[in-house]
C-alpha cells in the first residue's frame, strides 16, 4: 500500500510527525516479524513548492508534487494555524490554492484522500467533501459548518470514513488516523503500532469539547450558554430561554443548530454533562446530589448520560482526579 503526505508550508508540527511515524513504526515491525521483507507500506512526502517548512520553522525534505505516482491514499495533515484569523488568510494562499487542484485531480484519477484536524479544511474548501460524512477539529466547527453547508459535519465523533474519504478530529486524531489507515492493511500491525505507541482508542472528541468555546461563535447563541448555566438544576425550557433572550424560539432553535450542529437541548445536556464531571472531579459529592445540582432526578439518569455522552462511567471520571492528585 502507497502513502503520499501532503506537506503544505505552516504544517503543524504534530500532526506531519505523528502521520510519518506512525507508518514507519508500522515499516519498522513488519520487518522485525518478517525479516528480509521489504516496507509494507511505501511512503512520500511531496509539496507543491520547492521548499516547505513547518509551523514551527523546521524545513520539510519533500519531493515534488508533479512526480507523484498513483498513491492508494494521498494524506493532507493540519496546517499549523489554530485559530479562524490566521486559517482564513491560510485558505486563500497560492500554494493552498495549487493543493486543492491536485486534491480535485488526484480524486479524479482514483485516489482516495484522508485528512487530520485542520487539513479537513483545506479537502473541504476544495469541494470534495461537499455531500459526504466529515469531521473536524472541534473548536471551529461552527467556522466549518457555516462556511461548508453542504458537508455533514459530526464534530463530536474522532474519525468519519465517508465514501473515498476519512477525517479525523482535533491533533493528536493525526495518530487515529494513521492507524486506521493501517487498519485497512492490516489489523493486526495497526494494533502492534498503537501497543507500540500506546494510544488508547478514542472514538469521540465529546470528552474534549468546551462548550463555552464553541458559544462564543454567535452572539446569540453565547448568550443562550449564559443563560442556561444559570439554570442547570431548573430543566429545560425553549420557550423560556427565547423569552429570556428577547428571540422566537424558532430563531433561536436555528442558530443553535447552525452554530453547533445539534438542537438546544442536547447543548443544555453537554452543559450538563461538563458541570457533572467538574464536580466529580473537584467535590465529594455522591452522585445523587451532583444529579440534583445538575437538573436531574436521580443518579440512574446522570451516569446513563455520562456513560453515553463520554463513554465513561462515574468511577473513571472520579478516577481521573485521584490519578492527577
Amino acid at each position: 500500500m502507497k502513502f503520499t503526505v501532503l506537506a503544505l508550508d505552516g504544517v503543524f508540527d504534530t500532526g506531519l510527525s505523528a502521520v510519518l511515524d506512525a507508518f514507519t513504526t508500522a515499516n519498522e515491525l513488519a520487518a522485525a516479524k518478517q525479516p528480509g521483507v521489504g516496507p509494507h507500506f511505501e511512503v512520500e512526502v511531496i509539496g507543491v513548492r520547492r521548499e516547505v517548512r513547518t509551523a514551527l520553522g523546521m524545513r520539510v525534505p519533500v519531493k515534488a508534487a508533479s512526480a507523484m505516482g498513483r498513491p492508494d491514499w494521498l494524506v493532507v495533515p493540519a496546517l499549523g494555524t489554530k485559530m479562524p484569523r490566521q486559517l482564513l488568510p491560510a485558505l486563500a494562499r497560492r500554494d493552498v490554492s495549487d493543493a486543492m487542484a491536485l486534491l480535485r485531480q488526484s480524486h479524479r484519477d482514483g485516489v482516495k484522500i484522508a485528512a487530520g484536524c485542520i487539513g479537513t479544511f483545506v479537502v473541504a474548501e476544495s469541494g470534495l467533501l461537499n455531500g459526504q460524512d466529515a469531521t473536524t477539529t472541534w473548536w471551529l466547527a461552527p467556522l466549518f459548518r457555516q462556511r461548508y453547508p453542504e458537508v455533514r459535519l459530526d464534530s463530536e465523533r474522532m474519525l468519519v470514513p465517508s465514501g473515498n474519504f476519512v477525517t479525523a478530529g482535533a491533533a493528536i486524531g493525526h495518530l487515529d488516523l494513521a492507524l486506521w489507515l493501517l487498519t485497512q492493511a492490516s489489523p493486526d500491525l495497526a494494533s502492534l503500532v498503537a501497543r507500540y505507541l500506546l494510544v488508547d482508542a478514542r472514538p469521540s472528541q465529546a470528552p474534549y469539547v468546551i462548550p463555552a468555546h464553541l458559544a462564543r461563535a454567535d452572539p446569540l447563541v453565547e448568550r443562550f450558554e449564559r443563560w442556561a448555566r444559570s439554570r442547570l438544576s431548573e430543566g429545560f425550557s425553549l420557550d423560556a430561554a427565547a423569552q429570556a433572550l428577547a428571540t422566537s424560539t424558532r430563531t433561536l432553535q436555528r442558530r443553535i443548530e447552525a452554530v453547533l450542529g445539534k438542537s438546544p437541548l442536547s447543548y443544555f445536556q453537554d452543559l450538563r454533562v461538563e458541570r457533572a464531571v467538574h464536580l466529580l472531579r473537584t467535590s465529594r459529592l455522591d452522585i445523587e446530589a451532583i444529579a440534583a445540582e445538575v437538573g436531574y432526578v436521580d443518579g440512574a439518569t446522570l451516569r446513563t448520560l455520562l456513560r453515553r455522552r463520554l463513554g465513561r462511567g462515574v468511577r473513571e471520571l472520579r478516577g481521573v482526579r485521584a490519578n492527577e492528585g
